[in-house]
């Protein structure tokens, strides 16, 4: 391996000093009026700029080769076209009208397309929006992407739940490498904050070919803020103000980019107190969050790279039952104290043709859980009274004899993604790489919930792009292996191959097709495969299974899309059908009064899908309406139901666009969401009831102080519905989710 970088790095030696530059004009295509402010985007290069007044525009230090180039502006078809450098020296760029919104670059797929170029059906929404929608958190925005839901343990702790499956069958990607943070436990959130995220990306199936291990239910794939264009800075600050829990979110950050050199650093802090539900609150809910992101990048002709680093430290309150009722915002015993470092590097080598790109990873993740040593002691409403004020004062001490935590998990984490993208043969585009992972968990707390041990994962793979005239065809294939080694003395291998086969093809002129069929895996983690002891954050004993074999699945997806100047409309299914399913089953025994749970394997499947509208007539193109379903189901091999499947759902927003002499990107919107009961329960769950959410909004940007500023105010659950989600850790106890909530957001551009 070593040889072959130190080879290719002197490759690209013989080409570091060609500097070229690309000059252009964008005009509409009817009127042949120059379009001004029109973004222009180099995807391969991470490079860009915006057409002057009379829409023209220049690239310069450009290295030899072709290149993706993008070109998007508002009301104006998204139009992607490849540019040869340094043959081509002048483009002239045209663009249609269209009322469909613009398109943006897929990342977490390898060819770096346009959805609507892509094989793969790609969800994409821009975080702005998830927040400016009225989600409080980065887990609550990710809810409203269609096929998307989160198990949540009040409203700090959650995780996605993409068409069924969640935990460590759904693998987040952050910064390009992949997070690991103890993802096994079902009260275990993302720990990522949604300040310096620009956007996030979701594939829905099976995603082995492209990451291996633990992408067997899909991939959620957070793209970090980008640099800032050439010479150019940038600051802002912002406020998020929450009425329900009387929260906040500030945040502020600075990016510059000069002379090859760019760099940025945001800082963010949140506090929230028990959430209100109209009938009480839900007692230590409460959290804290303090997150740090900071990046610099360097480009130089055939060569970029970057260097990103981001630390997290959440105090999240567990909660068990109501009791204290209280705005204060540090959580009470029994919380998390959860620190998460994230180092990550992206490296590009361009060639004639051809590139090199090296993403490497290390992520440090310090879990601590405290419990209520006192708890036995008292009765239950002097325990509760004596805890909120003992804990108050010591609780800024975690050095103090009381706070030493019951649990007490290190996880490290190094990772590495190197692929290289060959020549583009006639209509073929083929992409080879290698992806490995070696991590190491250890225990210092009084506790022990899973062993020390080492993973160790290698995969190698390659996909290719076909573009005939009539279709688009992806095809790829994978072999992972992953080792585990406990200290205890078990040691298991896990091995897979794996493909992926899928088309792409307009049976109209507005209508595509998608098909696409693929297996993907998952190994047992260690806590399936070793555990023995007390979960408090689940009140089960859990018993682990040394001899559980790999997840096995295979996933068929069928997409239909219309789209014309007036309205869009999507059919999405699939089929998921998963050899050797791991679940928890009790076995009828307690221990120490706990109920014993037993890790055991059974096949299962899954289907459903997504079906959707959206309309915006021509000329009204300032009115939108839009409404999607979504529905899964999930079954055993012998006919009953999976647990913690998502309800279906039915969402329905009216959204009014519009600008104002004063206000720029002006919105209003209403939005209904509706969840119909959830009946198909397995056989230790309860079913849940439905209900009708309704949330509005408006907001805007202007000139304040000749700089711009941004407004949002939002309302969720603004009827102050008492409503229990199926997928709440919560629910057990009948404690409901969060009642009405007005956020009010500003943001302010330096």
């Amino acid at each position: 391996m070593r040889l072959l970088l130190n080879t290719l790095l002197l490759l690209a030696m013989t080409n570091i000093y060609a500097q070229h530059s690309l000059k252009g004009l964008v005009v509409d295509n009817k009127t042949n009026e120059s379009l001004a402010f029109t973004n222009i985007y180099l995807s391969d290069l991470e490079k860009g700029t915006i057409t002057d007044e009379n829409g023209q525009f220049s690239l310069e230090n450009l290295p030899s080769g072709n290149y993706k180039m993008v070109v998007s502006i508002l009301g104006y078809e998204t139009k992607s076209l490849t540019v040869n450098i340094p043959n081509l020296q002048f483009i002239e760029i045209r663009l249609e009208y269209s009322a469909i919104e613009m398109e943006d670059i897929i990342i977490s797929t390898p060819f770096h397309k346009l959805q609507s170029e892509n094989v793969m059906k790609v969800e994409r929404a821009s975080v702005e929006n998830l927040n400016a929608n009225g989600a409080v958190n980065l887990t609550e925005g990710i809810s409203n992407i269609a096929g998307v839901e989160s198990v949540t343990t009040g409203l700090s702790i959650g995780k996605p739940v993409i068409r069924g499956l969640s935990s460590n069958r759904v693998l987040v990607y952050t910064q390009g490498v992949r997070l690991e943070n103890q993802q096994f436990g079902s009260e275990h959130g993302l720990g990522v904050s949604s300040n310096g995220v620009e956007s996030v990306e979701v594939i829905k199936g099976p995603a082995s070919l492209l990451y291996g291990s633990d992408a067997l239910g899909g991939v959620l794939y957070l793209n970090p803020e980008k640099f800032a264009q050439d010479n150019t800075s940038s600051g802002d600050v912002s406020g998020n103000y929450y009425s329900n829990t009387q929260g906040f979110n500030t945040s502020a950050g600075y990016k510059s980019s000069e002379n090859n050199f760019k760099l940025l650093f945001r800082g963010s802090l949140t506090e929230h107190s028990d959430y209100d539900t109209d009938e009480y609150r839900v007692t230590n809910t409460r959290f804290r969050e303090q997150d740090f992101k900071a990046g610099i990048g360097y480009q130089v002709n055939t060569f970029k790279t970057e260097f990103r680093y981001n630390v997290n430290n959440s105090k999240l309150g567990i909660p068990e039952e109501i009791g204290v009722q209280s705005t204060l915002k540090t959580p009470m015993l029994g919380y998390q104290n959860i620190t998460n470092h994230v180092f990550s590097s992206k490296s590009t080598i361009f060639f004639n043709n051809s590139k090199l790109d090296i993403n490497l990873g290390y992520i440090y993740n310090d879990r601590k859980e405290f419990e209520d040593e006192h708890h036995h002691d008292e009765d239950e409403e002097g325990h509760e009274e004596h805890e909120e004020e003992e804990h108050h004062e010591d609780e800024h001490d975690e050095d103090h004899e009381i706070l030493v935590p019951s649990l007490q998990m290190k996880l490290k984490t190094a990772n590495y993604d190197v692929k290289y993208t060959l020549p583009q043969l006639g209509k073929f585009e083929t992409i080879v790489g290698v992806q490995g992972m070696n991590q190491v968990n250890t225990n210092y707390g009084e506790e022990q919930l899973i062993p020390d041990a080492t993973t160790n994962d290698f995969g190698v793979m390659g996909t290719s792009h076909i573009h005939f005239e009539a279709i688009d065809i992806q095809l790829g294939a994978r072999y992972d292996n992953r080792n585990i080694n406990v200290v205890s003395g078990l040691n298991r291998d896990f091995n897979s191959f794996n493909g992926a086969l899928g088309f792409k093809t307009n049976i109209f002129k507005n209508l595509t097709a998608r098909v696409n069929f693929a297996s993907g895996f998952r190994a047992p983690n260690l806590a399936e495969l070793t555990s023995d002891g007390i979960h408090h954050g689940s009140n089960r004993y859990e018993v682990g299974n040394a001899d559980l074999n790999n997840e096995q699945n295979f996933q068929t997806d069928i997409a239909l899309e219309f789209k014309n100047e007036h309205v869009e409309f999507f059919v999405n299914g699939f089929y998921n059908k998963v050899n050797d399913y791991i679940y928890l089953s009790p076995n009828g025994n307690t221990i120490d009064d706990t109920p014993v749970y037993d890790y055991i394997q059974n096949d299962a499947k899954l289907y459903g899908g997504e079906v959707g509208v959206h309309i915006h007539p021509h000329p009204i193109h300032w009115l939108h309406i839009e409404s999607s379903f979504e529905t899964v189901t999930g079954k055993q091999a012998n006919d009953e139901y999976l647990p913690l499947i998502p309800a279906n759902s039915l969402s329905n927003v009216l959204r009014v666009e519009f600008e104002k002499p004063w206000l720029k990107n002006g919105y209003t919107f209403v939005k209904l969401a509706s969840t119909f009961n959830q009946n198909n329960v397995s056989t230790f769950e309860t079913s849940t009831d439905g209900y009708n959410l309704l949330s509005a909004g408006f907001g805007g940007s202007f000139n304040l102080f000749k700089n711009e500023a941004t407004l949002s105010i939002s309302g969720t659950n603004l009827t102050n519905k008492t409503y229990i989600n199926h997928l709440s850790r919560l629910k057990p106890d009948g404690i409901f989710n969060m009642g009405r909530n007005i956020n009010i957001g500003l943001k302010y551009q330096l």
